[in-house]
């Protein structure tokens, strides 16, 4: 049996990709079940759908391995993937205070230098003293990414080449059912114009006011914009807009756990990220045949993009430049066909047989 370890399973990138990579795990014949901090989430009723989820019911991490503990003696996993600092670390504490051998990978899905470059200096330390100490005891190490895994063996302290990159697997979605389709029409007003989407919680990393910015200087005075997501910078985003006098071209659509709709009915996807773990919209943009602009972040855009091949790459924080990209994206013709193609290098078989390859559970 698989064990993945979770904070909980709310609406962001690692907890899809947690869901995803345990329906191929299944599919490929392994019992898979989620073992929780807290049994929350927007996910949650898909997981327990689909699989057996373990409630630790446990919201600090500092009690955790205790708790921990006890689940692997009583569950006796085959292998524990733990997700996401603090946990990683509370795992390989964890794992020793049960004396259960089992197999367990670490897994960060984002840069965390930069994640947390704003919380001080003496979490900082915290944390790289934290990896430093625990990492090593790992039976495997991953990031979803070259950047990230870079930046996670500096804090842990470890060679580069222990920490392996798995790319997050991305699933093709099927073409939207009426419905939904209908939905993401009325909600895009049905104006004439392109439409942009972007999606993400509306947050710091996100930087959508850059993305507001952009869109402000766009020659097209007939596109729309609409974000997908949600999150407390909400307030703030509306009231640029209003401030650039687009408030009216703006869409905030709010949080979608399938966003399928809404990339088969727009005509350019758009990132304006200040940093990525890996950056799965970009993938799932692809996968709609979509062109995409995102700005260079690190890291993951350019992986995924192959540096300028599969779409515009901007640099950081800069307005003109991601305006005169769309502007460029929107103007150009677009091989759908070629996009879809590249998404398909991250679907989920191949992520998860490289998990299990880590596992040694092939």
């Amino acid at each position: 049996m698989i064990s993945i370890l979770l904070p909980d399973i709310r609406g962001g990138g690692a907890e899809r990709v947690s869901v995803d990579l345990a329906r191929e795990f299944a599919r490929l014949g392994h019992n898979v079940e989620f073992a929780l901090m807290k049994a929350t989430g927007d996910f949650l009723a898909e997981a327990e759908r689909d699989f057996t989820v373990v409630d630790l019911n446990t919201p600090r991490a500092r009690n955790l391995p205790a708790v921990l503990a006890s689940y692997l003696r009583k569950r006796k996993p085959q292998a524990v993937i733990a997700q996401m600092w603090p946990l990683t670390s509370v795992a390989v504490v964890g794992r020793a205070l049960a004396r259960h051998h089992c197999r367990l990978l670490l897994v960060e899905h984002n840069t965390l230098t930069r994640q947390y470059a704003s919380w001080g200096k003496a979490h900082s330390r915290m944390l790289s003293y934290s990896m430093a100490a625990t990492y090593r005891f790992a039976d495997e190490v991953a990031a979803v990414s070259q950047g990230a895994a870079e930046d996670t063996a500096r804090l842990a302290r470890i060679p580069v080449g222990r920490v392996k990159v798995l790319h997050n697997p991305i699933p093709q979605k099927p073409m939207p059912r009426h419905a939904a389709w209908e939905l993401a029409e009325s909600l895009w007003t049905r104006r004439p114009g392109k439409r942009i989407l972007t999606v993400g919680s509306i947050k710091e990393q996100k930087n959508h006011p850059l993305l507001i910015k952009a869109f402000a200087q766009l020659t097209r005075s007939d596109a729309q914009l609409m974000i997908l997501g949600q999150g407390t910078g909400e307030t703030e985003l509306r009231k640029l807009a209003s401030d650039y006098g687009i408030a009216d071209r703006v869409i905030f659509a709010g949080f979608y756990p399938d966003p399928s709709a809404f990339y088969a009915t727009t005509d350019l996807f758009v990132l304006s990220s200040d940093y990525e773990g890996f950056g799965n919209v970009i993938v799932e943009a692809l996968s709609f045949g979509l062109p995409v602009v995102s700005t260079d972040c690190p890291s993951g855009p350019a992986e995924i993009l192959g540096n300028g091949r599969w779409g515009h790459l901007v640099p950081v924080g800069d307005a003109a430049a991601l305006a005169r990209a769309m502007n460029a994206a929107l103007a150009a013709p677009v091989d759908r066909d070629a996009q879809m193609r590249r998404a398909a290098d991250f679907a989920p078989e191949i992520a998860a047989r490289k998990y299990l390859d880590l596992l040694s559970l092939t």
